[in-house]
């Protein structure tokens, strides 16, 4: 018997590592959009999944945002039941154009998720396996270092997240592309990836600036700063957990939106009924709390006060941050801090309150 190349002994013992924790009858789901990536996911999840006894998925979304989409789609799902997968569903989801304050990536990434959520409670599955590598993690890092979010931006992607898991963040997608030229599996190459000097951000940070850093720091660099996210992950959490105790004490009150009081208290009307502010919420913090904190932890309290309220995590960026912080350590009678989504932070008797957007 032939043994299989290392790569797809590595994606297999990762896998298996990753699904420990569950039994003979779990339902289990691979989102795959036809990359190498995902499909190498597929194939090895259902190798695994004759051995193992688990019942297998495949959910694939097409945002419809590029032309021929729907035929990238259907290959993909082709392909998933010749490797047996039990279940094969595709969605079509509809992407706001040029709607949302994080730009049409990050509102097809919402779509994304949130169907796959909805699959996954569909088919009652007990995970959604995400084929993001140690390549895709590299990425994230440089990206929120270029936003200067601090240490969870050092931490880069979570092995798991709710429902879904990554068990490749330390392949590299050669090894995924490897996998796929095992299996006879022809994959879809995203042409966007191949736009490095026109093209999404991501896409020119994988053409243009990962290349570079290889050329000037070394090869590899991917995977130093694949190492730096899974040492910072320990830390970052850390300092989370911390934090969110900081926030239950200094937490008032998280009330739905019902207008935007001025500093008279009285009311300024009320959130328009759109997608991004109808779950929002007012969220009002006590001062003493935050002034005697340490600052990595009032920051990172701050930080999650306001998205629970609602404002949108992609645009909120650290000067945000420090722009309520100074609310609190260096108050001169500001008026409210604009935040994105059209969200407001403010300081009055002894409290900092984060609101929604409102109508006059």
């Amino acid at each position: 018997m032939t043994t299989p190349p290392r790569a797809v002994m590595r994606a297999r013992n990762a896998l298996r590592a990753e699904l420990a924790d569950l039994g003979p009858g779990a339902t289990i789901a691979v989102a795959c959009s036809g990359g190498a990536d995902s499909l190498a996911l597929a194939s090895e999840l259902a190798f695994l999944a004759r051995r193992q006894g688990w019942r297998t998925a495949a959910f694939l979304v097409d945002h419809g945002l590029q032309p021929g989409s729907d035929t990238v789609i259907a290959t993909a799902a082709h392909a998933c039941q010749e490797l047996g997968i039990d279940i094969v569903e595709t969605v079509r989801v509809k992407v706001p154009q040029g709607a949302g304050t994080g730009g049409l990536e990050a509102a097809a990434r919402t779509a994304r998720y949130r169907a796959l959520t909805e699959l996954a409670q569909r088919h009652e599955a007990h995970t959604v396996l995400l084929g993001h590598t140690l390549d895709d993690q590299a990425e994230t890092v440089l990206l929120g270092l270029a936003r200067g979010s601090g240490t969870r931006s050092l931490a880069g992607m979570r092995p798991r997240i709710g429902i879904f898991r990554r068990p490749y963040l330390a392949l590299t997608r050669a090894d995924t592309e490897a996998v796929c030229a095992h299996a006879s599996l022809e994959f879809w190459v995203d042409p966007t990836n191949l736009a490095a000097h026109d093209g999404p951000l991501r896409s020119q940070v994988r053409g243009r600036v990962l290349p570079l850093l290889d050329e000037i720091l070394g090869p590899r660099i991917a995977d130093t700063l694949a190492r730096t996210a899974a040492q910072s992950q320990d830390d970052a959490d850390a300092l989370d957990a911390l934090a969110e105790e900081l926030l239950t004490q200094a937490l008032v009150a998280r009330e739905p939106n019902a207008g935007q009081p001025d500093a008279e208290g009285a009311g300024l009307g009320t959130v328009p009924d759109s997608s991004e502010s109808r779950n929002a919420m007012h969220v009002t913090l006590r001062l003493a709390p935050l002034e005697t904190a340490p600052r990595a932890l009032r920051t990172r309290a701050l930080r999650a006060a306001a998205l629970r309220a609602g404002v949108p995590a992609g645009p909120l960026k650290y000067r945000h941050v420090e722009e309520i912080e100074r609310l609190v350590t260096h108050w001169r009678g500001q008026k409210p801090i604009d935040l994105p989504g059209a969200f407001t932070a403010w300081r009055a008797s002894g409290h900092i309150t984060i609101s929604p957007p409102t109508l006059e």
